[in-house]
C-alpha cells in the first residue's frame, strides 16, 4: 500500500521535482562485478580486455539494453570506456559482451566504480530508466 502510494506520488508530484517514473525505480536497479579473470597490471598503461561478468538485479520495467562505463575514481579524467549490451534473462552479462581500458593503476590501489545505465534503446537514442553503480579496489 506504502509502495503504491509512493509510486502515484512520484508520478504526479515528479515533473514537479524534476523527477520520472525511472527515476522513482532507479533505486532498486543494482549491478555486481569482481575483477576475476583480470590479468594483474600496474604499470599505468591499461590494457584493451573483455569486460567482467556482471550480475543486473531488479532492472527497471521496458529496458532493453544496459550502457555500461568505468570510472578510476582516483584519475576520473581517464576514458576506460565501456559498452552497450541487450539485456540478459539470467540477469548476468557474460565476459566479453564488449572490450573497455582495464583498470591498471601506477601507484598502489584506485577505486574503479562501473555505471550501469538502463535504457529502451540503444545509442543516444531511447529513454534512461534507471543507474546503478558498483565500486571496488584495484588491484584488492
Amino acid at each position: 500500500m506504502i509502495r503504491a502510494f509512493a509510486v502515484i506520488a512520484a508520478l504526479y508530484l515528479g515533473p514537479c521535482l524534476g523527477l520520472s517514473a525511472g527515476a522513482a525505480q532507479a533505486g532498486e536497479f543494482r549491478i555486481g562485478f569482481d575483477w576475476s579473470g583480470l590479468k594483474l597490471c600496474t604499470s599505468g598503461r591499461p590494457n584493451t580486455v573483455a569486460n567482467p561478468v556482471f550480475t543486473v538485479k531488479d532492472l527497471p520495467a521496458g529496458t532493453k539494453f544496459i550502457q555500461f562505463r568505468l570510472v578510476d575514481l582516483d584519475v576520473p579524467g581517464y576514458n576506460h570506456g565501456g559498452g552497450v549490451v541487450a539485456i540478459s534473462k539470467d540477469g548476468k552479462i557474460p565476459r566479453g559482451a564488449f572490450k573497455y581500458q582495464s583498470p591498471c593503476p601506477p601507484n598502489g590501489a584506485h577505486t574503479y566504480e562501473w555505471t550501469a545505465t538502463a535504457k529502451t534503446k540503444k545509442g543516444f537514442g531511447g529513454q534512461k530508466l534507471g543507474v546503478a553503480k558498483a565500486r571496488r579496489k584495484y588491484p584488492q
